[in-house]
């Protein structure tokens, strides 16, 4: 089931469904939310292994934070061993109890400089890295990737015999090649394979947006937890949706309006406490886009709230905007 407690290396997983790491997205704020509403482990966001840009605000943000609800899991993308060893043993020392490798990543930006799912052309290059990283610390490492480069050269399960090989004591597989990017649909008969070479933890990731499909996955694959990314924006406690449809085998009650706009304010002054106002108003819009995108007429809401540029209007415009919802 997948509210059973799992291990990964010397730490126990309280529950097997996992929040994704979201660039731009996955900060303390909404890992603290994904804690709050069951996620049993919340991946940061990536940290980039590039030593002259550490001393930043935004590189020290992605650092583990001693407010973290959980198991401060940190993520790293890079190319180049050396530096990737450097990279964890910063986040190590910073506090970070956990250490998974982006291998998966199919932005251009992060391609073009041999990162993310562009290492999966070069299986050398990717134990050499992995090697590194898991004899420079004394915390779990694991690996998160797609099926492969694209669909001629999926070579998934070589690159998870690869990682065991090394020491590696989890992988994630999002169940797309790098070059279906996240159009289409996500296959599951990879993982599945997976799971039956490999003795490390299995965690299916791909289009997991609600409990019916968690099930599906989670029984199809036999993996060993399921991991939700875009499932979870707008909707952080689909965690427990998933725990409770898995458990009584319906589903759990819709949040009323009000349970969610208290939510959204939560979520709202964690992001202008953490990165201050001007910072926090530009990463509020996005995240009020995805909590309010499902309510009729809500588009005209949205483009007005995009141009407010104080905090307290926003607070104003979303109370104005869930009382209009209500009645």
């Amino acid at each position: 089931m997948l509210s059973e407690p799992f291990n990964i290396g010397n730490l126990t997983i309280k529950n097997r469904l996992i929040a994704a790491p979201m660039a731009g997205i996955s900060d303390l704020p909404f890992r603290s939310l994904c804690y709050k509403y069951g996620a049993g482990l919340a991946f940061s966001e990536m940290f980039l292994a590039n030593s002259q840009i550490w001393h930043t605000e935004q590189s020290k943000q992605k650092l583990a934070n001693s407010q973290e609800l959980g198991i401060k899991a940190v993520q790293i993308i890079g190319s180049d061993p050396d530096e990737m060893a450097k990279t964890a043993i910063l986040n190590m020392k910073s506090g970070a109890e956990l250490i998974d490798i982006n291998m998966g990543c199919p932005a251009k930006k992060v391609n073009k400089n041999l990162a993310g799912s562009a290492l999966l052309q070069y299986p050398k290059l990717v134990e050499r890295i992995l090697m590194s990283v898991v004899q420079a610390v004394d915390v779990p490492v694991t690996l998160k990737i797609r099926t492969g480069w694209n669909k001629a050269n999926k070579n998934c399960l070589e690159i998870a015999q690869i990682a065991q090989k090394c020491g590696i004591k989890a992988i994630t597989i999002h169940g797309r090649t790098r070059e279906c990017l996240f159009k289409g649909f996500a296959e599951y008969d990879s993982i599945r394979q997976i799971k039956q070479y490999i003795s490390i933890p299995v965690i299916a990731n791909g289009d997991i947006i609600d409990p019916e499909k968690a099930e599906e996955v989670f029984q199809y694959t036999k993996a060993d937890a399921i991991m939700i990314g875009r499932g979870a924006l707008g909707r952080p406690w689909i965690f427990e949706d998933i725990a409770f449809y898995l458990q009584y085998g319906k589903f759990k009650s819709e949040k009323s309006i009000d349970e969610i706009k208290t939510i959204v304010l939560l979520h709202l002054k964690a992001l202008h406490q953490y990165y201050g106002e001007k910072k926090g108003l530009q990463i509020a819009r996005k995240h009020v886009i995805w909590y309010t995108q499902n309510y009729a007429g809500s588009d005209h809401f949205r483009r007005l709230f995009s141009v407010i540029d104080n905090a307290n209007q926003q607070f104003d415009a979303l109370e104005a905007f869930f009382q209009e919802i209500k009645f």
